[in-house]
This record gives C-alpha cells, structure tokens and sequence, in this order.
C-alpha cells in the first residue's frame, strides 16, 4: 500500500492530522495538473495553479458534511481532476455571467485540438456534452476528464481506468467524435 493510499484510509477513518500529511505528498502532482490545464487557458487568468490545487484539495479533503472514499491513489487523482474540472467550469460561468449578462452562445469546438480550447464559452459547452456523455458512457468520459482536465496522456489515463492502451486509444477516439457532434448540434440549436 502506497503512502498515498495508507493516509486517504487514515482520512476516511477520521483522523484529523492525516490530511495535513497527505498535502505535502500529493501536492506537486496536483500543481502540476492545474499547471498544464491553467497553460490552455485565456491570456490574463485570474486564477492560478496554487489557487486551483488549493480550492480542489480543500473540497477534496475539506470539512464538508459528505466525506468521499478513496479506493486508491489513481481513485484520489481522478477525484483531484473532477474537482478542477468543476472549479474550472464554475469560474468561467461565473466570468460569462458577468461579461455577457448571462446569455451564453455555444461555438463549434475542433475536438482535434480539444487540449487548446481556451475560450470559456467552448469550455461551458464541453462541459455541458461531457456532462450528457457520462450518462450514456461513463468509462469513455472519465478517459476524457483524465485527458483533458487532468492532463494525463493515454497511457497514464489507461492505467488508472485499469483498462489497456490500445482500448483507451480507441475511446479517445470515439468520444472526441461523440463530443463533436454533440457541441456541433447544440450550436446549431438542434434538440
């Protein structure tokens, strides 16, 4: 069993000075997933990747009233890259809402080159088609979240779903088109 892992059952068991040990070990790790998701941003980002480490932790490992089980270290990092992935979201609807009253309009995405969506209304709309895909494909949507909000190559994203590359390679592909679509016909308006 892994540090990692050792101390998320610590946590999960209630101990309080456990959380305080798990921050120094995983924290480099998690910098540099906000670091590379953060880089694909707009030009003058307001937050930062300590900011966005520090705000996924604490909801990770916070004081919150629904305490969250980990299964294993790669459980605890897909949960870290949710948790960025929602804060991410958040912070863009929060900046449109204020930008453009709240009217938000969907744009065509090239899913080819989805690691360098910048634009908050694309990110709005991927997270809108992501949120629909995960109904229908829970598996082929994480391997997405792990690519794209967590940064995570194919194989590292395989390995975690505990399922083989050459799998991994062909859900990639099948949900970037699926995602394609789906943002192409919101766009047009289409149900």
């Amino acid at each position: 069993m892994s540090d990692v892992t050792r101390i998320l059952s610590q946590i999960e068991s209630g101990d309080p000075s456990a959380a305080e040990q798990l921050l120094p070990l995983v924290y480099e790790e998690l910098r540099k997933l906000a670091a590379v998701k953060l880089a694909h941003e707009k030009p003058g980002q307001t937050l930062q990747a300590t900011a966005l480490v520090h705000e996924a932790y604490l909801r990770l490992v916070g004081s919150g009233h629904d305490k969250q089980t980990w299964d294993s270290r790669g459980h605890f990092f897909a949960a870290a890259a949710e948790a960025m992935r929602r804060i991410l979201v958040g912070n863009a609807r929060r900046k449109l809402a204020q930008k453009r009253g709240g009217d938000i309009a969907r744009v065509d995405v090239d899913l080819n080159r989805l690691a360098v969506a910048t634009d908050d209304d694309r990110l709005i709309a991927l997270d809108e088609a992501l949120a629909k895909f995960s109904q229908i494909e829970p598996v082929k949507s994480e391997l997405v979240r792990l690519r794209y909000f967590a940064g995570l190559s194919i194989k590292e994203a395989a390995e975690l779903l505990g399922i083989a590359t050459a799998t991994a390679d062909r859900y990639w592909a099948y949900a970037r088109a699926w995602l394609q679509q789906e943002m192409a016909t919101a766009a047009d308006g289409r149900p």
